[in-house]
């Protein structure tokens, strides 16, 4: 954790906390629900807080940056549906059972 002072405009400097995205996880939670919350309104129906959160680590984050509190939240409420798609495409490459992963998938985008 890292603690960088600005300066806030009222009265003098304010100390901002960064964490590792990991670390504000059990924080974010909620942020975390509600795009899975989106995502199933757009036709992911299995979408849920982990895959949004392990789509954020593979495709946004890269590794485990230190950021702001409002800089993961902003990250979260950007993820776009074609960046989710891209993660679960990739998942399912991976997946051992490949032909169900590409069956949910089609599900998925026949009901959008």
């Amino acid at each position: 954790m890292t603690v960088v002072p600005i300066y806030n405009g009222i009265g003098g400097d304010k100390m901002e906390m960064k964490h590792n995205v990991d670390g504000w996880k059990q924080t974010i939670i909620p942020a975390l629900q509600s795009k899975a919350e989106e995502l199933e309104m757009l036709g992911y129906s299995q979408a849920t807080a982990d895959d949004v959160w392990r789509c954020l680590k593979e495709k946004v984050w890269r590794g485990d940056p230190e950021k702001r509190l409002y800089e993961v939240i902003q990250d979260i409420f950007h993820l776009g549906s074609n960046i989710y798609l891209s993660y679960l495409t990739m998942s399912s490459y991976q997946n051992e059972d490949l032909m169900a992963s590409i069956v949910a998938l089609t599900e998925n985008n026949a009901d959008a």
